[in-house]
Protein backbone atom coordinates (compact mmCIF):
# COMPACT_ATOMS: atom_id res chain seq x y z
CA UNK A 1 0.00 0.00 0.00
CA UNK A 2 2.71 2.56 -0.82
CA UNK A 3 0.44 4.24 -2.81
CA UNK A 4 -0.81 6.19 0.44
CA UNK A 5 0.59 8.76 1.21
CA UNK A 6 2.42 9.60 4.51
CA UNK A 7 0.16 11.35 7.48
CA UNK A 8 -0.08 11.78 10.60
CA UNK A 9 -3.76 12.86 12.22
CA UNK A 10 -3.99 13.59 15.93
CA UNK A 11 -7.45 14.49 16.64
CA UNK A 12 -7.62 18.18 14.72
CA UNK A 13 -3.69 18.14 14.13
CA UNK A 14 -2.60 16.82 10.59
CA UNK A 15 0.56 16.55 9.77
CA UNK A 16 1.92 16.17 6.02
CA UNK A 17 4.86 16.07 3.93
CA UNK A 18 7.31 13.68 5.23
CA UNK A 19 10.65 15.57 5.47
CA UNK A 20 12.55 12.32 7.41
CA UNK A 21 12.10 9.30 9.30
CA UNK A 22 14.46 8.48 12.40
CA UNK A 23 14.69 5.74 15.12
CA UNK A 24 16.92 8.06 17.16
CA UNK A 25 14.96 9.76 20.50
CA UNK A 26 17.30 12.18 20.93
CA UNK A 27 15.94 13.88 17.51
CA UNK A 28 13.00 14.49 19.29
CA UNK A 29 15.20 17.38 21.08
CA UNK A 30 16.36 18.69 17.82
CA UNK A 31 13.58 20.75 15.57
CA UNK A 32 10.33 20.53 13.56
CA UNK A 33 7.15 18.73 14.06
CA UNK A 34 7.85 14.56 14.88
CA UNK A 35 5.25 11.80 14.78
CA UNK A 36 6.24 8.73 17.04
CA UNK A 37 5.38 5.55 17.67
CA UNK A 38 7.10 3.02 19.91
CA UNK A 39 6.14 -0.27 19.85
CA UNK A 40 6.12 -2.62 23.35
CA UNK A 41 9.05 -4.35 22.57
CA UNK A 42 11.30 -0.82 22.30
CA UNK A 43 11.51 -0.33 18.58
CA UNK A 44 11.27 3.91 17.72
CA UNK A 45 9.61 5.61 14.73
CA UNK A 46 10.02 9.12 14.26
CA UNK A 47 8.85 10.75 11.31
CA UNK A 48 9.17 14.18 11.31
CA UNK A 49 6.46 16.30 8.80
CA UNK A 50 6.86 20.03 6.92
CA UNK A 51 3.48 20.88 7.39
CA UNK A 52 0.97 21.14 10.31
CA UNK A 53 -2.34 22.37 10.51
CA UNK A 54 -6.24 21.71 12.29
CA UNK A 55 -8.92 19.99 10.52
CA UNK A 56 -11.58 17.90 11.87
CA UNK A 57 -11.83 14.62 11.41
CA UNK A 58 -13.18 13.70 7.99
CA UNK A 59 -16.44 11.87 7.61
CA UNK A 60 -15.46 8.22 6.37
CA UNK A 61 -15.61 7.74 2.21
CA UNK A 62 -17.40 5.22 1.59
CA UNK A 63 -15.65 1.90 -0.25
CA UNK A 64 -12.19 3.37 1.30
CA UNK A 65 -12.25 0.96 4.13
CA UNK A 66 -12.93 -2.99 3.84
CA UNK A 67 -12.05 -4.61 7.50
CA UNK A 68 -12.00 -7.86 8.32
CA UNK A 69 -15.47 -10.61 8.67
CA UNK A 70 -16.39 -10.38 12.52
CA UNK A 71 -15.70 -14.04 12.29
CA UNK A 72 -12.07 -14.07 10.97
CA UNK A 73 -10.87 -12.66 14.59
CA UNK A 74 -8.31 -15.03 15.83
CA UNK A 75 -6.84 -14.48 19.37
CA UNK A 76 -2.91 -15.08 20.83
CA UNK A 77 -4.18 -16.56 23.88
CA UNK A 78 -7.74 -18.31 23.76
CA UNK A 79 -9.80 -18.30 27.07
CA UNK A 80 -8.45 -21.66 28.39
CA UNK A 81 -5.08 -20.36 28.36
CA UNK A 82 -5.65 -16.51 28.99
CA UNK A 83 -7.48 -17.68 32.59
CA UNK A 84 -4.29 -20.04 32.90
CA UNK A 85 -2.26 -17.31 32.26
CA UNK A 86 -3.88 -15.50 35.10
CA UNK A 87 -3.69 -17.86 37.96
CA UNK A 88 -0.21 -18.39 36.68
CA UNK A 89 0.35 -14.66 37.58
CA UNK A 90 -1.41 -15.04 41.15
CA UNK A 91 1.07 -17.69 41.64
CA UNK A 92 3.92 -15.12 41.22
CA UNK A 93 1.97 -12.76 43.54
CA UNK A 94 1.78 -15.35 45.96
CA UNK A 95 5.41 -16.02 46.12
CA UNK A 96 6.45 -12.50 46.32
CA UNK A 97 8.20 -11.79 42.86
CA UNK A 98 5.38 -9.11 41.86
CA UNK A 99 2.52 -7.04 42.85
CA UNK A 100 0.43 -6.78 39.55
CA UNK A 101 1.10 -7.48 35.82
CA UNK A 102 -0.81 -6.65 32.65
CA UNK A 103 -1.86 -9.83 30.39
CA UNK A 104 -2.70 -8.99 27.11
CA UNK A 105 -3.80 -11.14 23.82
CA UNK A 106 -3.60 -10.07 20.30
CA UNK A 107 -6.50 -10.98 17.85
CA UNK A 108 -5.39 -10.99 14.19
CA UNK A 109 -7.56 -10.85 10.95
CA UNK A 110 -6.82 -10.94 7.12
CA UNK A 111 -7.43 -7.65 4.97
CA UNK A 112 -9.03 -7.81 1.62
CA UNK A 113 -6.43 -6.52 -0.29
CA UNK A 114 -6.30 -3.62 -3.21
CA UNK A 115 -5.94 -0.16 -3.41
CA UNK A 116 -7.39 2.04 -0.65
CA UNK A 117 -9.46 -0.96 0.80
CA UNK A 118 -6.57 -0.73 3.99
CA UNK A 119 -6.47 2.57 4.84
CA UNK A 120 -6.04 3.28 8.68
CA UNK A 121 -6.91 6.72 8.08
CA UNK A 122 -10.16 5.93 6.92
CA UNK A 123 -10.56 3.78 10.45
CA UNK A 124 -9.65 6.35 12.12
CA UNK A 125 -12.30 8.42 10.50
CA UNK A 126 -15.01 5.44 11.55
CA UNK A 127 -13.66 5.12 15.07
CA UNK A 128 -13.85 9.19 16.05
CA UNK A 129 -17.35 8.70 14.88
CA UNK A 130 -18.52 4.95 16.76
CA UNK A 131 -15.51 5.34 19.56
CA UNK A 132 -14.49 8.91 20.36
CA UNK A 133 -11.62 9.21 22.29
CA UNK A 134 -9.22 11.78 23.83
CA UNK A 135 -6.01 10.81 22.20
CA UNK A 136 -7.46 9.12 18.92
CA UNK A 137 -5.16 9.62 15.93
CA UNK A 138 -3.28 7.60 12.79
CA UNK A 139 0.08 6.86 12.12
CA UNK A 140 0.41 5.99 8.10
CA UNK A 141 4.04 5.36 7.01
CA UNK A 142 3.90 2.79 4.50
CA UNK A 143 7.21 2.46 3.43
CA UNK A 144 8.58 2.05 6.84
CA UNK A 145 5.75 -0.56 8.16
CA UNK A 146 3.98 1.85 10.21
CA UNK A 147 0.44 2.36 9.84
CA UNK A 148 -1.72 2.47 13.22
CA UNK A 149 -5.73 4.11 14.16
CA UNK A 150 -5.93 4.28 17.59
CA UNK A 151 -8.32 5.23 19.83
CA UNK A 152 -6.55 5.38 23.32
CA UNK A 153 -8.03 7.04 25.83
CA UNK A 154 -5.20 7.29 27.77
CA UNK A 155 -2.07 9.63 28.58
CA UNK A 156 1.56 8.27 28.36
CA UNK A 157 3.10 11.63 28.42
CA UNK A 158 2.37 15.25 28.12
CA UNK A 159 4.96 17.70 28.04
CA UNK A 160 4.96 21.31 27.98
CA UNK A 161 8.57 22.47 28.49
CA UNK A 162 10.22 21.17 31.49
CA UNK A 163 6.82 20.13 32.58
CA UNK A 164 5.37 16.39 32.17
CA UNK A 165 2.70 14.56 33.23
CA UNK A 166 1.14 10.63 33.31
CA UNK A 167 -2.60 10.08 33.40
CA UNK A 168 -2.35 6.17 34.19
CA UNK A 169 -5.74 4.06 33.85
CA UNK A 170 -5.98 0.90 35.79
CA UNK A 171 -10.13 -0.54 36.57
CA UNK A 172 -12.47 -1.18 33.90
CA UNK A 173 -16.13 -1.65 34.23
CA UNK A 174 -19.49 -1.25 32.56
CA UNK A 175 -20.30 0.98 34.85
CA UNK A 176 -19.09 2.84 37.80
CA UNK A 177 -20.86 0.29 40.02
CA UNK A 178 -18.99 -2.71 38.79
CA UNK A 179 -15.46 -1.01 40.29
CA UNK A 180 -14.35 -2.84 42.63
CA UNK A 181 -11.53 -2.43 45.85
CA UNK A 182 -9.48 -4.24 43.44
CA UNK A 183 -9.69 -2.08 40.67
CA UNK A 184 -8.86 1.19 43.00
CA UNK A 185 -5.73 -1.34 44.30
CA UNK A 186 -4.14 -1.59 41.34
CA UNK A 187 -4.61 2.11 39.99
CA UNK A 188 -2.73 2.81 43.12
CA UNK A 189 -0.33 0.22 42.75
CA UNK A 190 0.18 1.68 39.07
CA UNK A 191 0.30 5.46 40.07
CA UNK A 192 3.20 4.80 42.65
CA UNK A 193 5.15 3.02 39.88
CA UNK A 194 4.94 6.30 37.24
CA UNK A 195 5.68 8.62 40.20
CA UNK A 196 9.18 6.30 40.77
CA UNK A 197 9.62 6.33 36.71
CA UNK A 198 8.89 10.29 36.41
CA UNK A 199 10.84 10.55 39.89
CA UNK A 200 14.29 9.08 37.77
CA UNK A 201 14.41 12.70 35.65
CA UNK A 202 12.22 15.14 37.40
CA UNK A 203 13.54 17.27 40.16
CA UNK A 204 13.19 16.22 43.69
CA UNK A 205 9.81 16.98 45.57
CA UNK A 206 8.30 17.84 42.65
CA UNK A 207 6.33 14.25 41.43
CA UNK A 208 2.76 15.31 42.37
CA UNK A 209 -0.09 13.47 42.16
CA UNK A 210 -2.98 16.05 41.41
CA UNK A 211 -5.54 12.96 40.80
CA UNK A 212 -6.32 10.16 42.49
CA UNK A 213 -8.29 7.03 40.77
CA UNK A 214 -11.06 9.68 39.42
CA UNK A 215 -13.68 8.08 37.34
CA UNK A 216 -13.84 8.44 33.35
CA UNK A 217 -16.85 7.55 31.10
CA UNK A 218 -15.70 5.81 28.15
CA UNK A 219 -17.75 4.67 25.42
CA UNK A 220 -19.33 1.62 26.88
CA UNK A 221 -17.23 1.27 30.05
CA UNK A 222 -15.59 3.40 32.60
CA UNK A 223 -12.06 3.55 33.84
CA UNK A 224 -10.20 5.11 37.00
CA UNK A 225 -7.68 7.78 35.58
CA UNK A 226 -4.81 8.87 38.02
CA UNK A 227 -2.67 11.99 36.96
CA UNK A 228 1.23 12.48 37.93
CA UNK A 229 2.72 15.43 37.59
CA UNK A 230 6.45 16.55 37.24
CA UNK A 231 9.31 19.28 36.80
CA UNK A 232 12.09 17.87 34.60
CA UNK A 233 15.84 18.32 35.64
CA UNK A 234 16.25 21.53 32.82
CA UNK A 235 19.65 18.87 31.25
CA UNK A 236 16.87 15.85 30.76
CA UNK A 237 15.77 15.55 27.26
CA UNK A 238 13.83 12.97 25.27
CA UNK A 239 16.41 9.70 25.25
CA UNK A 240 16.67 9.60 29.28
CA UNK A 241 12.45 10.67 29.30
CA UNK A 242 11.33 7.72 27.54
CA UNK A 243 14.49 5.41 28.73
CA UNK A 244 12.72 6.20 32.40
CA UNK A 245 9.20 5.93 31.66
CA UNK A 246 8.80 2.87 29.10
CA UNK A 247 7.07 0.71 28.49
CA UNK A 248 4.40 2.85 30.33
CA UNK A 249 3.83 0.93 33.76
CA UNK A 250 0.09 0.88 33.57
CA UNK A 251 0.53 -1.94 30.73
CA UNK A 252 3.30 -3.84 32.02
CA UNK A 253 2.87 -4.23 36.08
CA UNK A 254 4.74 -3.74 39.63
CA UNK A 255 7.90 -3.75 39.79
CA UNK A 256 8.12 -3.44 36.17
CA UNK A 257 11.09 -5.64 35.88
CA UNK A 258 9.52 -8.15 37.59
CA UNK A 259 6.41 -8.01 35.21
CA UNK A 260 8.18 -7.60 32.03
CA UNK A 261 9.75 -10.92 32.99
CA UNK A 262 6.22 -12.32 33.53
CA UNK A 263 4.52 -11.03 30.40
CA UNK A 264 7.72 -12.08 28.13
CA UNK A 265 7.17 -15.51 29.37
CA UNK A 266 3.09 -16.03 29.32
CA UNK A 267 2.42 -13.56 26.30
CA UNK A 268 2.47 -15.75 23.19
CA UNK A 269 2.61 -12.63 20.27
CA UNK A 270 4.51 -9.26 20.57
CA UNK A 271 2.56 -6.56 21.19
CA UNK A 272 4.19 -4.50 18.92
CA UNK A 273 2.19 -0.74 19.18
CA UNK A 274 -0.01 -1.81 21.03
CA UNK A 275 0.87 -0.67 24.71
CA UNK A 276 3.76 1.61 23.10
CA UNK A 277 3.29 4.88 22.70
CA UNK A 278 1.96 7.04 19.74
CA UNK A 279 1.30 11.08 19.14
CA UNK A 280 3.49 13.61 18.36
CA UNK A 281 6.42 15.99 19.76
CA UNK A 282 6.81 19.79 18.74
CA UNK A 283 10.34 19.89 19.07
CA UNK A 284 10.39 23.51 18.38
CA UNK A 285 7.87 24.60 21.20
CA UNK A 286 9.13 22.19 23.43
CA UNK A 287 5.63 20.70 23.65
CA UNK A 288 4.38 16.70 23.13
CA UNK A 289 1.39 14.16 23.52
CA UNK A 290 1.48 10.92 23.89
CA UNK A 291 -0.76 8.35 24.48
CA UNK A 292 -0.80 4.61 25.62
CA UNK A 293 -1.24 2.69 22.48
CA UNK A 294 -4.35 0.97 23.73
CA UNK A 295 -7.50 0.11 21.97
CA UNK A 296 -5.29 0.42 18.85
CA UNK A 297 -5.32 -1.46 15.46
CA UNK A 298 -2.30 -2.04 13.50
CA UNK A 299 -1.85 -3.02 9.69
CA UNK A 300 0.62 -6.04 9.43
CA UNK A 301 2.12 -6.15 5.85
CA UNK A 302 4.83 -8.86 6.38
CA UNK A 303 3.25 -12.11 7.21
CA UNK A 304 4.22 -13.18 3.44
CA UNK A 305 0.41 -14.01 3.22
CA UNK A 306 -1.54 -10.81 2.67
CA UNK A 307 -2.32 -7.83 4.81
CA UNK A 308 -3.73 -8.69 8.79
CA UNK A 309 -5.00 -6.35 11.01
CA UNK A 310 -4.49 -6.52 14.49
CA UNK A 311 -5.93 -5.00 17.77
CA UNK A 312 -4.77 -5.90 21.34
CA UNK A 313 -6.44 -5.86 24.30
CA UNK A 314 -5.68 -6.96 28.11
CA UNK A 315 -6.26 -6.68 32.14
CA UNK A 316 -4.14 -5.52 34.64
CA UNK A 317 -4.07 -8.91 37.49
CA UNK A 318 -3.45 -8.70 40.81
CA UNK A 319 -4.12 -11.33 43.84
CA UNK A 320 -7.67 -10.10 43.85
CA UNK A 321 -8.25 -11.33 40.46
CA UNK A 322 -10.92 -13.54 39.24
CA UNK A 323 -9.75 -15.19 35.79
CA UNK A 324 -12.95 -15.65 34.13
CA UNK A 325 -13.79 -11.96 34.98
CA UNK A 326 -10.63 -10.64 33.56
CA UNK A 327 -11.33 -12.39 30.86
CA UNK A 328 -14.29 -11.02 30.74
CA UNK A 329 -12.71 -7.72 31.22
CA UNK A 330 -10.60 -8.26 27.79
CA UNK A 331 -13.88 -9.29 25.73
CA UNK A 332 -15.59 -5.77 26.66
CA UNK A 333 -12.47 -3.60 26.23
CA UNK A 334 -12.01 -5.55 22.55
CA UNK A 335 -15.85 -5.73 21.94
CA UNK A 336 -16.71 -2.22 20.23
CA UNK A 337 -13.74 -1.32 18.40
CA UNK A 338 -13.90 -4.87 16.17
CA UNK A 339 -17.57 -4.36 15.82
CA UNK A 340 -16.47 -0.61 14.47
CA UNK A 341 -13.41 -2.44 12.13
CA UNK A 342 -15.38 -4.85 10.64
CA UNK A 343 -18.34 -2.78 10.01
CA UNK A 344 -17.96 -2.64 6.59
CA UNK A 345 -17.18 -6.28 5.85
CA UNK A 346 -19.43 -8.46 3.68
CA UNK A 347 -19.46 -11.24 6.33
CA UNK A 348 -20.94 -10.81 10.08
CA UNK A 349 -19.96 -13.93 12.12
CA UNK A 350 -18.51 -13.67 15.92
CA UNK A 351 -15.31 -13.38 17.07
CA UNK A 352 -12.87 -16.46 16.90
CA UNK A 353 -11.04 -17.13 20.42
Amino acid sequence: MHDLAPLARFGRLVATGLRDVTSDPAALDSAGFWAVSATFEGGLTCARFADVRTEPVPAPTPGRWRGPAKGDWASSLDRAGYTAGVRRIREHIAAGEVYQANLCRVLSAPLPEGPGAADVDELTALLARGNPAPYAGTIRLPSHGVEIATASPELYLRRTGTLVESGPIKGTGRTADDLLAKDHAENVMIVDLVRNDLGRVCATGTVTVPALCAIEAHPGLVHLVSTVRGELVPEEGWPRLLDATFPPGSVTGAPKSAALTIIEALETAPRGPYCGGIGWVDADRRTAELAVGIRTFWVDRATGAGPVLRFGTGAGITWGSDPDREWEETELKAARLLAIASSHARENAGVRA
